[in-house]
């Protein structure tokens, strides 16, 4: 069933990047994250307003927010703070990259989390899912190529380094997610209402430096209709990710590998909406990722 979960929210995130790319393209990155968000905390508002004055409903619902200890708000702050430095990060370079080569990128994301589940949680592959890690992360270094067709050198490029930080930083908080649902025992929405509700602080820091005193960036920002949906379709995603999770017999690293084949959605759907180019190349080392997550699933 958790794999089933994991597919549902891979679709939620495909849906996601596509609006995601429309709401950063020629816009300013920083109230865009900060607006997507916000979308999406207001979506878990009710249930928390819910929990305090019908807790019982909620409870049926399977939607209680329950009440946490400090320390455990102290570790989903850490948490906030390590996702809004990968989206930072994954905005930027989503805003100066095309999407099928950002997405791809980020493709590499279960090759980090596959280390660590091994490292930290003692997970066990097969020799097959070997071979998958391996063969996405070389289709990732055939899209570098495709990418010097189109003007851009990985080497010389600093937004590709800046989906590589923010694909490195994104597969750390998967890894710390399990230990938050598993071993701190949090329900998907307790965690989302708080990390939503700490990701707003510090961004509103951030903007507070970089934005709200400049008046040239202020105009410059466009409010798009894709920016409250990328928030919401985000916590959609999550959900069904987080209520994987839950399950004691889910594998972090086969989770996160199948929400990578939310890649179909970004660079067969996402390549014609935004035009980009060499899309027929692309689908060579896409196919290699999606081989390579086959192997993770069915081996």
């Amino acid at each position: 069933m958790w794999m089933y979960l994991g597919l549902l929210a891979a679709l939620f995130l495909g849906l996601h990047n596509l609006c995601k790319k429309h709401a950063v393209q020629d816009n300013e990155v920083f109230p865009v994250l900060l607006g997507t968000i916000s979308a999406g905390f207001l979506l878990i508002l009710p249930f928390y307003i819910g929990s305090k004055l019908y807790p019982e409903q909620m409870l049926k619902m399977e939607l209680y927010i329950t009440d946490i200890p400090l320390k455990t708000h102290g570790f989903i702050i850490i948490k906030s703070a390590i996702m809004a430095a990968s989206w930072v990060l994954a905005y930027q370079a989503l805003k100066h990259l095309p999407i099928t080569i950002v997405t791809p990128i980020r493709s590499a994301g279960p090759f980090f989390t596959f280390i660590g589940a091994v490292t930290i949680y003692q997970e066990k592959p097969n020799f097959w899912q070997w071979i998958g890690f391996f063969l996405i992360i070389f289709s990732v270094f055939l899209y570098s190529r495709i990418g010097k067709k189109e003007g851009i050198i990985f080497k010389k490029n600093k937004w590709i380094f800046a989906i590589i930080g923010a694909t490195f930083l994104g597969a750390s908080s998967g890894l710390y997610d399990k230990f938050l649902i598993q071993t701190l025992a949090l329900n998907p929405q307790t965690l989302q209402f708080w990390f939503c509700f700490y990701t707003i602080l510090i961004l509103l820091i951030i903007l507070s430096i970089t934005w709200f005193p400049h008046a040239d960036k202020r105009k410059a920002f466009k409010w798009r209709w894709t920016i409250p949906m990328v928030g919401v379709l985000l916590q959609i995603a999550d959900y069904f990710y987080f209520k994987a999770l839950q399950d004691p017999e889910a594998l972090i690293m086969l989770l996160s590998a199948i929400k990578r084949s939310q890649i179909i959605i970004a660079v067969v759907v996402g390549g014609l909406i935004f035009k980009e180019q060499n899309k027929r190349k692309k689908l060579i080392p896409l196919a290699g990722i999606m081989a390579g997550v086959f192997l993770i699933l069915y081996t």
